[in-house]
């Protein structure tokens, strides 16, 4: 998903979060959907697997909510959710959880992306010089601290499947 060469607004930055927002509720909710169809077929939940998953999800929920905040303190009309919906779903509906080769590379792919997302956010607030409502250090501060938890999990993910081949 193209964040932009700069952010120009507080309302562009409003809908940008949002984003990273819906992306957030995305990995939670494939981590629940493989958590949940790996017990469902009566599988023994690998330990390291199960705790990748659960981490993955309260880090999503951790960021959603850190994102909500700075969303809040904009001075900008919100953007109805289901339009940002539908802007994650056109360009990640394509794929359901269950279309990648197993568990691990899904969560691979969800932690890129949303490493990915964040990089690119922070490279477009870098670049603009415009006066936001919130304060820019702290901004970048926190998306800095969620780009670099995402390059994490990317890693415990790579970890994890190296240790499996």
């Amino acid at each position: 998903m193209s964040v932009g060469h700069r952010v120009t607004s507080d309302h562009q930055l409003a809908r940008l979060l949002q984003i990273g927002i819906v992306l957030e509720e995305v990995v939670e909710a494939r981590a629940y959907h493989h958590y949940q169809s790996l017990a469902d077929e009566d599988r023994e939940l690998d330990a390291e697997i199960e705790d990748l998953l659960e981490h993955a999800a309260e880090e999503s929920a951790e960021h959603r909510e850190r994102l909500e905040s700075i969303v809040d303190q904009l001075d900008a009309e919100s953007i109805p959710f289901e339009d940002i919906e539908t802007l994650v779903e056109a360009q990640y509906g394509k794929t359901k959880p269950d279309d990648f080769d197993g568990v691990l590379y899904d969560q691979l792919c969800n932690e890129e992306t949303a490493y990915k997302f964040y990089d690119d956010l922070i490279e477009a607030v870098d670049a603009s010089d415009t006066e936001f409502s919130v304060d820019r250090a702290e901004l970048l501060s926190l998306l800095t601290e969620i780009r670099d938890e995402e390059a994490e999990g990317v890693e415990a993910v790579t970890r994890i499947m190296e240790t499996r081949e």
